[in-house]
């Protein structure tokens, strides 16, 4: 390992960046190096700039397009001490599109699709707490509180810790899911035992629940969080509560599941109907629209 990658993992571990952050980041600036077919820290800002256009060329996600501008924002900044590099490294703007939310009715009929008892335990849980795929396939034995029916995620996103609610329900079927399998450490253990169930597994595992389904709508694991946030706010949970339980650090995330409502937009006044009845209904007749 050279110096200049040491010190860029040593200055990302320092800041208490996660393991997936890290490595992520580390992905970038190779990326980079790998390019120009020279050390990054022997670039120009422009150089900088053309590989951005480059990583637009190549068409790929805003996602990783600003994952990317952040790590060398980093790189430059921190690790090498070159502020001046920032302002030729901007973010991408994301189109702001709403992502997919079930109905209750497609969630339920989402759960019950898939025969396995652990298929159906993984799925329930990602949904009944909110869960990314992330937590859900890391949780241990020792993450659940029976007494207190609490799950307790460790080292989240932001390596921040929270507790969740669990239903009597779902504590039953986990404690049956238990006395059939007797995982040992890992709740949702991978092939091998040793090491927790992967992301791509998990979504597979989503994705014939969605084929079983019949379901036609695009939806993935993080999709039952989308509708786990939603459905408590329809059902009269505050947003604070909700920004808790999801483990947003920004209000201002949790206060876009407003826009996913649509129960809280068909319960929105119209204008039209506030005005004097003569001038609402603009003289038209019922019949005019009957036939």
């Amino acid at each position: 390992m050279t110096p200049l990658r040491q010190r860029f993992l040593h200055d990302l571990q320092l800041r208490n960046y996660s393991p997936r952050t890290i490595q992520a980041y580390l992905a970038a600036v190779v990326r980079l190096a790998k390019h120009f077919r020279t050390s990054p820290d022997q670039l120009t800002a422009e150089q900088l700039r053309a590989f951005q256009l480059h990583l637009l060329e190549q068409k790929v996600s805003w996602s990783l397009f600003n994952q990317t501008a952040a790590a060398l924002r980093f790189f430059y900044a921190v690790t090498l001490g070159r502020p001046d590099f920032v302002p030729y490294l901007p973010y991408g703007k994301k189109t702001r599109s709403l992502p997919v939310v079930l109905s209750l009715d497609e969630v339920g009929r989402l759960l019950e699709a898939l025969p396995g008892q652990r298929d159906r335990l993984l799925l329930r849980l990602t949904y009944a707490c909110g869960l990314r795929v992330s937590e859900v396939v890391r949780l241990k034995i020792e993450d659940l509180d029976g007494p207190r029916r609490l799950l307790h995620l460790r080292h989240t996103k932001g390596s921040k810790d929270r507790l969740v609610p669990l239903s009597e329900g779902l504590l039953h079927q986990l404690r049956d899911y238990w006395r059939s399998h007797r995982p040992r450490t890992w709740l949702f253990p991978g092939a091998h035992g040793d090491n927790p169930l992967s992301i791509a597994a998990a979504q597979k595992v989503c994705g014939r629940a969605v084929r079983a389904a019949g379901l036609t709508k695009r939806v993935s694991m993080h999709t039952l969080r989308h509708s786990y946030a939603t459905h408590l706010f329809e059902a009269g949970v505050d947003l604070l509560t909700v920004q808790r339980l999801l483990g947003h650090r920004h209000f201002s995330t949790t206060a876009g599941y407003i826009r996913l409502s649509s129960r809280h937009v068909q319960q929105q006044p119209c204008p039209l109907d506030l005005l004097p009845p003569s001038t609402a209904h603009g003289g038209v007749h019922a019949s005019v629209l009957d036939g």
